[in-house]
Parts: C-alpha cells; sequence; structure tokens
C-alpha cells in the first residue's frame, strides 16, 4: 500500500506542469419551518457549503466545506488517471455515526474510512469490464436500447437494468436478492414515477412554478441486525410532501413545502453558484 500511494503522489504531481485551472460552486440557503403540529414554535435554518475543485491535466482534487457557521470539510478527494486506469483517495475522515436515532443508522463512528483505491476499465465490444481493488468486477453495456450493469462481489452480487420503452423509463435492481424497480413516463405535461417501495411522485409545471407532489409509503419498524453498534427502525406513517418551487430572475429560488405527516409548512430561499 505505501508503494501504491507513492505511486499516486508521483502520478498527482506530474500533470502539474500542464495548465491548471480552479472553480469555485457552492449554495446557500435560509429556511423557515412553522413545525406544524410537532411543536407549537417555529425555526430558522442556515445552511451554505462550498466546493473548490482544482483540475491540473488529468488529476482532480476536490474539497467540499460546510462554511454557514465555521468552516468544516465534508469530503477531500484526489483522483488521476492513466489511460484505462483511475487512482483516487478518499482523504477525509468523516463521523458517519448519525444523531438521528429511529431510522437505523450507527450508534458510533466506524473508524478511519480513509482509502486508496484502483480501477480498470476496459472496453470490450459493446461492453465495458471494470475491476477496481476491493476485487470487484463490473460489467456494464448497451444492447438494444438496454442498459445493463452486473457487480460480481463476496456474496451480494448486483444487477441493475434500465430502458425507455414505449414512453416509460424503467430501471430494476437486484442486490443480493432484494429487487427494486422503478417507472417514470410523463403524461399531458406532468412527470410521473413510481416505485416498488409504493412511492408516488409528480412534477408539473403551472404558470412558471414547478411543483413536485411525492407520496412516501408507511416505513415498518425493524430492529437492528446489531444493535450494538445501529439503532433499530421506529414505525412511520405514510406522507405526502407538496413542493412548489420559482426561479427569480436575481439568480435565486423560492420554494414552499407543506408536510402532510406533520401539518408543516416550510419557505426557503436558496441561491447556487
Amino acid at each position: 500500500m505505501k508503494k501504491l500511494i507513492a505511486l499516486f503522489a508521483v502520478t498527482a504531481v506530474a500533470p502539474m506542469a500542464a495548465s491548471a485551472a480552479i472553480a469555485l460552486s457552492g449554495t446557500a440557503s435560509v429556511s423557515y419551518d412553522d413545525n406544524g403540529s410537532t411543536s407549537g414554535d417555529s425555526s430558522t435554518a442556515y445552511d451554505a457549503d462550498m466546493t473548490v475543485t482544482g483540475t491540473a491535466g488529468s488529476t482532480t482534487f476536490t474539497q467540499s466545506m460546510d462554511i454557514d457557521a465555521a468552516i468544516a470539510v465534508t469530503a477531500t478527494t484526489l483522483a488521476t488517471t492513466a489511460g484505462p486506469l483511475t487512482i483516487t483517495a478518499d482523504m477525509f475522515d468523516e463521523d458517519d455515526s448519525t444523531t438521528v436515532t429511529t431510522t437505523g443508522g450507527r450508534k458510533t463512528d466506524s473508524g478511519d474510512n480513509r482509502s486508496v483505491s484502483v480501477s480498470l476499465d476496459a472496453p470490450i465490444g459493446d461492453a465495458t469490464i471494470g475491476l477496481d481493488d476491493s476485487g470487484d468486477v463490473t460489467v456494464t453495456g448497451t444492447f438494444s436500447g438496454v442498459t445493463v450493469s452486473h457487480t460480481m462481489q463476496d456474496g451480494t452480487d448486483t444487477t441493475s437494468g434500465s430502458a425507455s420503452i414505449a414512453g416509460m423509463d424503467i430501471t430494476l435492481t437486484n442486490d443480493a436478492g432484494a429487487t427494486e424497480w422503478t417507472i417514470g413516463t410523463t403524461v399531458a405535461g406532468t412527470a410521473v414515477t413510481v416505485g416498488s417501495d409504493k412511492s408516488v411522485a409528480a412534477t408539473f409545471g403551472v404558470t412558471g412554478n414547478t411543483v413536485v407532489i411525492t407520496h412516501t409509503a408507511e416505513r415498518a419498524a425493524s430492529t437492528a441486525t446489531n444493535t450494538a453498534t445501529h439503532y433499530n427502525t421506529s414505525q412511520k406513517d405514510a406522507f405526502t410532501t407538496i413542493a412548489v418551487s420559482r426561479d427569480l430572475t436575481s439568480g435565486a429560488a423560492l420554494s414552499a413545502t407543506y408536510d402532510t405527516g406533520d401539518s408543516s409548512l416550510t419557505l426557503k430561499a436558496s441561491v447556487a453558484f
């Protein structure tokens, strides 16, 4: 591994002689939530994020930060390519524990999850074969308008497919024997998507506004496989959200979202750059 990291460092430094570029992007928003039936007190939330991307030849460095209260790094990645070979370093050790105690998240941080990965993409006919340092082999390709991807890994093979048939966009994924699917289509200007988890979403435009209606099915309670490291998942009733948003000429966007789960209304102003 030390030799691999050293090789990566040399590969990353070499392209610096080429023209370099730095790009900034980010988002900022402020939201007012009346909190509906959950609480008698309204609340205001602020959020601002920024990403710095530096490019030199075939090497890219990306750092993401949460900057609304103080500067806090959320992701750091260094990646470079050499022909069909891609070397990626995840340089940020995030805390993947969660403060949410009802949706099955981790109770404690899983440890140092920084890593260096090497992947190989080799085209063979209409398909591409990929291999990464974990030993996973992925085969992808498009055949007669159907895109198929199959990942072979120890005990948990994953197969996914997508296609557009008679105006319907269909996706199907089988992960270690568990199958999920979505079907999307557009009817009279309304984009509708339904899923195997009983979810339904509809998106349409009304006088310059974008309206998104999303229904989420009931969530059943379940016990974590390992209660020492993970929280249990609590039951939650089905709910529907209705969001209306509009882009302003100033570059900002306004949205209003109503949630039937707690009868709350959230107003949000945001900008992306």
